[in-house]
């Protein structure tokens, strides 16, 4: 392996184990105040956290694989199935909390720390989705492309759960939790679909 790609490799590394801990942290954090809350939006977004914590966890064992181009190869293939999966697998989960939120009427409380935490993602997440594509990009990894997406999503789902919690608490439309939740499911499900089929990435990739 070239200098140049074992320097990308270790990049690639550097920013997964900050995705690592960052995640930790919000999925900790997200969980919490979302079963104290009973918001669908914070919990979904708490179960993103864990499953970004999955996905991280595969992209670091294809990292790790590169220098072999036959483990590399395989690595590739298997990171991208797992990736996709854990996107398919928080889509089915979201679309049904969210669908029985609305059905039972569960209103949501307002969270001061759910607010935070995801406005806090609003700003990390890009910042690391941006980093690692640069990485999956120089390393020609559809695998890393799909992983960066991943986080990259994470961002988008924090922008919009945050609204929906802010306009629960603001404004009292409780049904805004459930529904910004239910936004995130096409979202999702396109790239998990994506990765399970092994496709390169989704259109959001770049």
């Amino acid at each position: 392996m070239s200098e140049t790609r074992m320097a990308l490799v270790r990049r690639g590394l550097r920013l997964n184990y900050l995705t690592l801990a960052y995640n930790t942290i919000e999925a900790v954090v997200s969980l919490a105040a979302g079963i104290l809350a009973g918001s669908v939006a914070l919990t979904g977004f708490g179960i993103d956290s864990v499953i970004e914590v999955t996905a991280s966890g595969a992209a670091q064992w294809r990292l790790r694989a590169d220098a072999d181009e036959r483990r590399r190869e395989y690595a590739e293939r298997v990171a991208h199935r797992i990736i996709g999966w854990c996107f398919l697998v928080l889509a089915l989960y979201v679309a049904l909390d969210s669908a029985r939120s609305l059905w039972f009427d569960d209103r949501a409380r307002p969270s001061v720390a759910g607010i935070a935490i995801l406005a806090l993602s609003v700003v990390v997440m890009p910042l690391l989705a941006r980093a690692k594509l640069r990485v999956a990009n120089e390393t020609g990894s559809g695998a890393l492309r799909s992983e960066s997406a991943q986080t990259s999503f994470c961002a988008y789902l924090s922008a919009i759960a945050l609204v929906g919690v802010v306009l629960n608490a603001l404004a009292g439309w409780w049904w805004a939790d459930p529904v910004a939740a239910l936004a995130m499911v096409p979202i999702i499900a396109k790239e998990g679909f994506a990765g399970v089929r092994g496709d390169a990435c989704g259109d959001d990739c770049g």
